[in-house]
């Protein structure tokens, strides 16, 4: 007799078997963490509390294990210094990119990622994003059978860098959590909305923005889904700038009320204040004003906020994410009237306020069905559920963007890209170079990330050194370089010199990240400095080639200066030697002029090393052997 598998209608086909891929949303504010049960993605509750979301706040005490979340945030008025909150901001950056304003005393040195100075030591912003994970997995731990997690799908924001992106994996390993993948969050909340499913399926080709407002980033990418491949056609976005930022210009608002300046308010009052100010920020949500009751160094202040008076405090906020917004659409090379839908994702997206301003900006309404606190860990859920179980039904392909442009340094300290920025990954490139110099055996490999030609107006990387190669004629030899950008955005540069097979290689894993001003700095300044730098790498190149095809006569001199006749040789060296002096100077006229009257020289020297050559290998030689 034959046994059937038996399954509920819309339930999973698989039931006995308990293998669960956990997605989690790391937010800067509040984290939460969702699982696909029976078919269908879910948010896991708090085990004591029917709330999903849990406060991303870690407070240290002077004696006592830390807390975590709502306990944690109980202390946040009393005990600032020791209860950390938005610890997402300071993942991989370092103090000097730390300009947005926090109550913390920061130890470390400048250009590292700095650590918290707490009530229990120094602890680093990896250290409170690993013990938020944590709480997260033992939630999820208390609601799945024993040891059915097998790993999660963690969401980071699209404009993450690479240092971002580790310190995120970091903290994860701390956790002691596998990481399936990082996963951006626009990304996330396409696969949440089934944006994978249009509605006009006749239109093979769909665009869609996803504008990201969480409590302290903010993102945005726009996506486009073709016959099932959902490409990230460009993304932007600043990792500081969220309903934090929000919360601070209300909190200023209401001291202005006082009449008095931030400065002249303590930072026990300033926390309550913003406690206060978060508070009538989403009152504004449901309600068209709200009553205001303050007290500040014993003054008291009442009055009515309306959402008008919000509309017009948060604009420094909302100008800057459509300012990124009108950027994103130019890298994509679409207008406004281009895009299916504009949805609405992060927690700050509730206010009224903002999708006033999204819905003006764009001309439509923006799509906002689902609760924009979750939506990013159901995607991941989602994500993750697949790439455990192999959902063969999911037919969705995800392809994700490398934000700026990588590449490495070549003579005359240009920049040679071999990924161009909002390249979809995962993504291999490969490109083949040689040496510069006669007998040359090694070379150092320097990667750079950015957007101008030349490598001291880009970020670097790392470096790695390449010996091994046999010596040779400079030109000869044959260098294989390859960058390859995995799922998570990890980027590996190796090179290897197609001879001999020797190889290097540097997995690209920086301390620290990008601050906001050198990110926006990346981008924009290509497109500034557009033709001063066309102007510049045009004389590098032309000096470099200068420089080779001198190195290249004197090392053939040394070999064939028997087949010259003195005079011929004298006029070679003389012209040489002018093309010597003009590469002294920057102008690319005088070297270019003095380049082109070498050549008949050189081409006639050329021509005799051929001809000799050919004399060589014919000698001994008939016409029958031929």
């Amino acid at each position: 007799m034959s046994l059937l598998q038996i399954a509920e209608p819309n339930q999973s086909a698989q039931p006995h078997q308990h293998r669960f891929g956990l997605g989690i949303d790391l937010g800067t504010t509040r984290s939460l963490v969702a699982v696909v049960r029976s078919g269908k993605a879910q948010v896991l509750e708090a085990g004591v509390s029917t709330d999903t979301l849990l406060p991303s706040v870690v407070y240290y005490p002077s004696s006592g294990a830390p807390l975590v979340g709502f306990e944690a945030l109980s202390h946040l008025a009393n005990d600032p210094k020791n209860t950390i909150i938005s610890a997402k901001r300071f993942m991989g950056r370092s103090q000097d990119d730390i300009k947005f304003s926090h109550p913390y005393d920061l130890s470390g040195s400048a250009d590292a990622m700095p650590a918290f100075v707490t009530a229990q030591g120094e602890v680093s912003p990896v250290e409170v994003s690993a013990r938020i994970l944590s709480a997260l997995e033992k939630r999820a731990a208390s609601a799945l059978p024993i040891d059915s997690i097998e790993g999660a799908v963690i969401t980071v924001p699209a404009y993450f860098d690479e240092a971002q992106r580790q310190a995120t994996k970091d903290a994860a390993a701390a956790a002691g959590i596998n990481v399936l993948r990082l996963l951006n969050e626009p990304t996330a909340a396409a696969v949440a909305y089934g944006l994978d499913k249009p509605k006009d399926a006749a239109d093979s080709e769909h665009y869609y923005l996803i504008y990201d407002l969480g409590g302290g980033t903010f993102d945005v990418s726009i996506l486009k889904l073709t016959d099932g491949v959902f490409e990230v056609l460009a993304t932007g976005g600043n990792s500081a700038l969220g309903g934090d930022d929000i919360d601070r210009l209300l909190t200023n608002w209401l001291i202005k009320q006082l009449d008095i300046t931030p400065n002249e308010v303590s930072l026990h009052d300033k926390s309550i204040l913003a406690q206060q100010a978060k508070e009538y920020k989403q009152a504004l949500t449901e309600d068209e004003q709200v009553d205001i009751d303050i007290v500040v160094n014993e003054q008291n202040y009442k009055g009515v906020l309306t959402r008008t008076d919000l509309l017009s405090i948060v604009e420094p906020v909302s100008r800057r994410t459509l300012s990124v917004c009108e950027q994103v659409l130019r890298d994509a090379k679409l207008s406004m009237q281009d895009l299916d839908e504009v949805i609405l994702v992060g927690g700050s997206t509730r206010m009224p306020a903002i999708q006033q301003v999204v819905e003006t900006f764009f001309g439509q309404k923006p799509l906002s069905r689902l609760n924009p606190d979750e939506v990013v860990a159901l995607g991941a859920a989602q994500t993750a559920h697949q790439l455990v179980n192999g959902d063969s039904d999911n037919n969705l392909l995800l392809l994700d963007v490398t934000p700026l442009s990588l590449g490495l340094e070549t003579m005359g300290g240009l920049v040679e890209v071999l990924i161009p920025r909002n390249t979809p990954i995962p993504v291999k490139k490969r490109q083949v170079f040689t040496t510069y110099q006669d007998g040359q055996t090694g070379m150092v490999v320097h990667v750079v990330q950015g957007e101008r030609e030349t490598v001291e107006n880009c970020r670097s990387l790392g470096r790695f050194e390449l010996y091994g190669i046999p010596p040779m004629k400079a030109g000869f030899a044959r260098i294989e370089v390859t960058f390859s950008i995995d799922a998570n955005g990890q980027l590996t540069v190796s090179a290897q010199e197609t001879t001999t097979k020797t190889e290097s290689q540097i997995e690209i894993k920086p301390t620290y990240g990008l601050s906001d001003a050198q990110k926006e700095q990346l981008l924009t300044a290509g497109f500034e400095h557009a033709q001063e730098d066309k102007q510049a790498r045009s004389l590098i190149e032309t000096k470099v080639e200068a420089e080779r095809e001198v190195l290249a006569l004197e090392s053939a001199l040394t070999d064939f200066k028997t087949l010259l006749d003195a005079e011929d040789e004298q006029r070679l060296v003389a012209q040489m030697q002018a093309l010597k002096t003009a590469l002294e100077t920057n102008d690319l006229a005088l070297i270019e002029a003095e380049q082109a009257k070498l050549k008949p020289y050189s081409d006639a020297f050329a021509a005799l090393i051929m001809n000799q050559s050919v004399k060589n290998s014919m000698a001994g030689t008939s016409a029958q052997d031929w």
